[in-house]
């Protein structure tokens, strides 16, 4: 359920930047209102229903910032969750509960927000072959938590960034002078940096298709903003040779139709851009 790229150090240098800017040189109005070494609990309250996400995340936040810390952990990462169930429970000093805490409930209320949404869209296409997949329009600083929780929700990750995929959009290729200049000039740039990474063109029009489809080079052709006709003789025309994706204005009311076209693939910046956030707070007990 966790992708490759969230590794323990990815994971460690998030955390340690968003105290940066969270708790800087201290979090003055726990320091200065709770007398040193006092102890306390807090639990975890679920006020939506939904998936539930980034708990992991809290546990790692917790223990990053005062790693004596205990927790009772009751539900995990992708479980269904409605409003009145405690996540977790959280001991230990009242101040660090308190100077975490609102990284922890950032985190969980928008990767919750986003695995809900995904694990809702996911369920309309099942009777299809489509996959549900995320974009590159994420918060700046955040993405490694919003794709996180797409693959909670059961939707699937396209590249995390600009390096791990190449994909030759609309202005690469009209820079470049047509699709076919612009894959032979990517392919012949990968082989000089000893670089094997997948290649995905954008196509605007059956033309595009045919020139993209005929190309050994590509991995992935990408339909954007193709009526449903266009795009069901668009995968027609491919009929294979690459995967396929459907892009570009696509919502919940489109979605079961796009599937239905037999791409393999349905990506929605929606997902991270325009999602509402799980309302979960953390209280004394």
């Amino acid at each position: 359920m966790k992708p490759e790229y969230i590794t323990e150090q990815s994971l460690n240098d998030f955390i340690q930047s968003a105290f940066r800017e969270d708790i800087g040189p201290g979090d003055y109005s726990s320091l200065g209102s709770i007398p040193k070494g006092t102890e306390g609990k807090a639990q975890l309250l679920i006020k939506g229903d939904g998936i539930i996400a980034g708990m992991e995340m809290a546990e790692k936040i917790f223990s990053a910032f005062d790693p004596e810390l205990e927790m009772e952990v009751f539900i995990q990462d992708g479980d269904v969750v409605k409003f009145g169930d405690v996540g977790l429970k959280v001991y230990g000093k009242a101040t660090s509960i308190l100077s975490s805490e609102r990284l922890v409930l950032n985190c969980m209320q928008r990767m919750s927000g986003i695995a809900t949404l995904t694990h809702r869209l996911t369920q309309k296409i099942l009777h299809t072959k489509a996959r549900l997949m995320d974009t590159r329009k994420t918060t700046p600083n955040f993405r490694l938590m919003e794709k996180w929780a797409v693959s909670i929700g059961g939707g699937v990750n396209h590249r995390f960034a600009l390096y791990d995929m190449v994909m030759l959009k609309d202005n690469h290729v009209d820079f470049a002078g047509g699709i076919t200049k612009a894959v032979n000039s990517t392919v012949e740039f990968l082989n000089e940096k000893n670089l094997d990474l997948k290649i995905e063109v954008e196509t605007r029009n059956l033309e595009e298709v045919k020139e993209a489809a005929g190309l050994d080079a590509v991995d992935c052709i990408m339909l954007d903003n193709m009526d449903y006709a266009t795009m069901r003789e668009a995968v027609s025309i491919i009929d294979g040779r690459t995967k396929t994706e459907a892009s570009g204005g696509i919502t919940e009311e489109t979605l079961v139709n796009v599937a239905e076209c037999g791409v393999d693939y349905i990506s929605m910046g929606a997902l991270t851009h325009s999602v509402k956030s799980m309302d979960i707070s953390l209280k004394a007990f």
